[in-house]
């Protein structure tokens, strides 16, 4: 990946000893198309750093540009719906990457290659959020609970919050760290407080003057705390449920390998093709959505809306047998949808859901 796809920033990094290597020490720049660019790869350099200085490479974000990994990630949020990530670290012997720390997210430690050693303590923040970053000091000062030797196929999950540092041992070290982002009650509060601004006493301006005045603060705080107190009881979970879930199914973009190939043939599609679910593919009811300006289907008994990752797609309802169909079981042929749609509209939807990513063509029947 590194010598021959010419990765740039902030895909990659390096870090020794707990501290980032400066980018210009490992990248380079050039042009391509007459427009320029920065951050590419320079391997030799990036080689040197890590023979002779001990330099970690981390590789960011490989659910998005290594299919192996994007499908586990894919995987995993799908039963968990929580994000996750994958990070990769390759790491000389002997040396450590990064200085103690915590993480605010769940990780999986997966063991590729090589052996590291690790060390574990305890938090120095209980289930931090993003906003509880990791200080150098107080993590290094805490008690340890546990140190261990991870091998190829050995796995560590580190909860959110849990100090922890690795060092290679004789050889070079290969791990991939799975992240797991939890979405927490606190995100229930926050699509809540989304909520209040429709009341119009939390749009009200606080008095002229509150900064200079504790006391008119002071009871403004208390009224608009009192307010709260009373509106939170009228809140409709409903739609809150619904923003949560929303935002956790448009954030799961299709994994679409192969997807021009699928194009180019779709004329050739007809009743004895035989497709199947594409893996990793997000399609989820749209349980409610508000009326916008100019939409005249939402809401409309008529059509089904379906959440697809980073999209909407609205069909007819009278199509939703046959989308179950193809959707919920194995590869089919497309004439087994011929109890559901006559030919014609059968054809329709496949070629629909293969242009969408929903399906893909497997063989002939």
């Amino acid at each position: 990946m590194l010598s021959t796809t010419s990765p740039r920033t902030p895909s990659f990094r390096l870090v020794a000893d707990g501290t980032p290597l400066p980018e210009a020490a490992y990248t380079r720049s050039g042009r391509v198309g007459g427009k320029p660019y920065q951050g590419a790869v320079d391997v030799a350099r990036l080689s040197r750093a890590f023979a002779e200085d001990g330099a970690t490479v981390v590789l960011q974000s490989l659910h998005r540009s290594w299919a192996p990994l994007a499908r586990f990630c894919r995987d995993l949020e799908l039963i968990l719906t929580h994000p996750a990530q994958a990070n990769a670290y390759l790491t000389p012997a002997g040396a450590t990457a990064l200085a103690p720390h915590h993480d605010t997210h769940d990780v999986f430690v997966l063991q590729v290659y090589g052996h590291k050693h690790w060390r574990v303590s305890e938090p120095v923040v209980e289930s931090p959020l993003p906003r509880h970053r990791s200080r150098q000091q107080a993590a290094a000062a805490q008690p340890l609970l546990f140190e261990a030797d991870l091998a190829p196929g050995d796995c560590l999950y580190l909860p959110r919050g849990f100090v922890h540092a690795a060092t290679a041992q004789q050889g070079a070290s290969l791990h991939v760290t799975i992240g797991v982002h939890a979405v927490t009650a606190f995100d229930v509060l926050a699509a809540v407080v989304e909520q209040a601004a429709e009341h119009p006493a939390f749009r009200l301006p606080l008095p002229v003057g509150f900064a200079r005045d504790p006391d008119a603060l002071a009871g403004a705080v208390e009224a608009c705390l009192a307010e709260a107190h009373r509106w939170l009881p009228s809140v409709d979970q409903a739609p809150v449920a619904e923003v949560l879930r929303r935002r956790f199914w448009s954030q799961r973009p299709p994994l679409l390998e192969g997807q021009l190939i699928q194009l180019v043939d779709l004329d050739r599609l007809d009743d004895r093709t035989v497709v199947t679910r594409r893996p990793g593919s997000v399609c989820e009811p749209a349980t409610s959505r508000p009326a916008g300006p100019g939409d005249d289907t939402r809401g409309d008994p008529a059509a089904l809306h379906l959440l697809l990752g980073d999209r909407e797609l609205v069909l007819p309802a009278a199509v939703e047998p046959a989308l179950r169909r193809l959707l919920d079981g194995g590869p089919l042929p497309v004439s087994a949808l011929a109890d559901l749609l006559d030919a014609s509209s059968r054809l329709v939807l496949v070629r629909r859901l293969l242009r969408e990513g929903l399906v893909e063509v497997v063989g002939g029947a």
